[in-house]
C-alpha cells in the first residue's frame, strides 16, 4: 500500500477490519466487499510470523504475546492505506481492536462476521490447505469479545449466502453514511 495521504476526493481513507473466529469467512467476505467498495483486501493470515503459523498448525493457541506483533503489523498495513482498505483479522478481543486503532491513529471500522459454533465448525472441517485446525475453534470462541456498542462496528450473521452477507454489510454502511 502507498503512504497514507488524503484520497483524490479529499476524504480520509476508509479502513476496515473484517473480524471473527477462524472459519467465519473473513477472506471470502473481505475480498467480495473490497470489490464492491472499490478497495483492496489483505488477508491478515499472510501477515503472521512463521512462528505463529507453526504454533497454530501444531494445534497450539496463540498467546497475547504472540499476537501483539501481528496486530501491530495489521495496524501498520491499514495506516499506510491511501484509499479504501480491508484486512481480515480475527481481532477477537477488545484490547486487540484497541491496539489496531492505536497503531493506525485514524478511524477503523470493524465488520464482525458472527456465526454459531456448529456453522463455523462445518466450514473449518471442509476447508483444505489452511494452518488453523478445527481443534482450536473452542479457544477462538472462548477469546471472542464481540464489539461493544461504543465501537465503530457492524455485526452480520454469516449463516446465509456470501452475496447476502455482503449485501447486509453494504446496507449497514450506507445507513451509517446517511
Amino acid at each position: 500500500m502507498a503512504a497514507s495521504q488524503p484520497r483524490s476526493d479529499g476524504a480520509e481513507p476508509r479502513r476496515f477490519v473484517v473480524m471473527g473466529v477462524s472459519g467465519c469467512g473473513k477472506s471470502s467476505v473481505g475480498s467480495a466487499l473490497a470489490q464492491r467498495l472499490g478497495g483492496i483486501y489483505v488477508d491478515g493470515d499472510d501477515l503472521h510470523p512463521a512462528a505463529n503459523v507453526a504454533k497454530m498448525s501444531a494445534g497450539i493457541a496463540l498467546t497475547d504475546g504472540d499476537r501483539w506483533p501481528w496486530l501491530d503489523k495489521i495496524g501498520q498495513c491499514l495506516a499506510l492505506a491511501d484509499d479504501t482498505a480491508l484486512i481480515g483479522c480475527s481481532a477477537l478481543r477488545r484490547s486487540y481492536r484497541d491496539r489496531i486503532r492505536e497503531v493506525v491513529g485514524a478511524p477503523v471500522s470493524f465488520i464482525h462476521l458472527a456465526g454459531t459454533r456448529e456453522t463455523i465448525l462445518r466450514r473449518l472441517q471442509a476447508r483444505r490447505d489452511h494452518f488453523m485446525p478445527p481443534a482450536l475453534l473452542d479457544s477462538q470462541f472462548a477469546a471472542l469479545e464481540p464489539p461493544g456498542a461504543d465501537e465503530e462496528a457492524i455485526t452480520v450473521d454469516i449463516d446465509q449466502p456470501l452475496d447476502m452477507v455482503v449485501a447486509a454489510i453494504m446496507t449497514a454502511l450506507e445507513e451509517r453514511q446517511s
